[in-house]
């Protein structure tokens, strides 16, 4: 009995060979879902979380980001971080646009490693889906990097200043650290794994946020008396949709629909759920009652904290199997 193999599922010209559908579907929905937790996630969460007369711009200050980033990295940008070497922490601009390109197959810089002598030792590994998917997931992370660093300067950077700020921290330092890890830089030259973002983004969006504050300068005193969410319902929903979202941020990075992403979609809901009950279980001890925004903070915190190895944690599966 002859089988039947629908269109969609047949190479041809549409479908090259070394394309994996799954993979590929797999890689834009996570992409897509990073891309919602800035946008609206953030941009939510952003503007309920502060004073009622700061919302519109703090909302605003993410949705900028949010488009400027694209432009600038499909532009200059994506290249700087994942193309070719220029320096041992940055490669060289270009533009991520020609058909050509984006329609071929992507490839992982973070994948070839070299002996000290600059030969190749492992070779660059070659994902299933094609580049066009490649810069729109990597695109996603970028502009969250930059809606992060924002959290900072809420409340005390004027948005002309903020629009000028994003495309040049976007190629003066958010390029080094992923080329530096990600493009196959030095970083990972030395062994130095970050598999999702812990550096890349937590650390320089953390470091680069509070040096941000710091030259800006603290707000009004009165401000900073009394600080409280203009709305509370809002601010939840932002949270939700960033911890969602988290399940595309851990679960896309290791490039294909397979075991490993499973494992890193699971523990990353599990160290949030954890570390959001302990921060609440805390605030009962310490302060007689439960806080909403100390929820959201554990929430996130565990967010955070698990990302730099949610692929690549399995100690607690396997003390559990023990006893199986």
């Amino acid at each position: 009995m002859a089988t039947y193999v629908p269109t969609a599922y047949q190479n041809g010209t549409t479908s090259p060979d070394w394309l994996n559908k799954g993979d590929n579907a797999w890689q834009m929905v996570s992409a897509t879902f990073v891309g919602m937790q800035s946008m609206p996630g953030l941009v939510i969460l952003y503007g309920s979380i502060v004073k009622k007369k700061w919302a519109v711009n703090s909302a605003f200050m993410a949705l900028y980001a949010f488009s400027a980033v694209m432009i600038c990295w499909v532009t200059w940008a994506y290249k700087m971080a994942f193309g070719h070497k220029l320096l041992p922490f940055w490669g060289k601009a270009g533009p991520a646009l020609g058909q050509k390109y984006l329609i071929g197959a992507a490839h992982l810089p973070a994948s070839q490693h070299n002996y000290h002598n600059g030969t190749v030792e492992t070779p660059m590994l070659t994902p299933l889906f094609p580049m066009a998917t490649m810069v729109y997931f990597q695109f996603s992370f970028a502009a969250i990097t930059l809606i992060l660093l924002a959290g900072s300067v809420l409340g005390r950077m004027n948005i002309k200043a903020w629009m000028a700020f994003v495309p040049l921290w976007l190629t003066f330092s958010y390029t080094v650290g992923a080329f530096s890890l990600w493009g196959g830089g030095f970083l990972f030259q030395w062994g130095v794994i970050d598999y999702s973002g812990g550096y890349v983004i937590h650390v320089s969006s953390g470091i680069s946020g509070f040096t941000a504050a710091y030259w800006v300068g603290p707000r009004l005193t009165k401000d900073r008396e009394r600080f409280p969410p203009n709305n509370v319902l809002l601010m939840l929903a932002g949270a939700g949709l960033l911890w969602m979202g988290w399940s595309g941020f851990n679960g896309g990075d290791p490039y294909a629909a397979n075991i490993d992403s499973s494992m890193a979609v699971l523990n990353t809901n599990i160290c949030a759920a954890t570390s959001l009950l302990v921060w609440t279980c805390l605030d009962v001890i310490f302060f007689g009652k439960p806080s909403v925004i100390g929820a959201v903070q554990g929430m996130i915190t565990g967010l955070v904290c698990i990302t730099p190895a949610a692929g690549i944690v399995f100690m607690l599966f396997i003390f559990f199997n023990q006893y199986q």
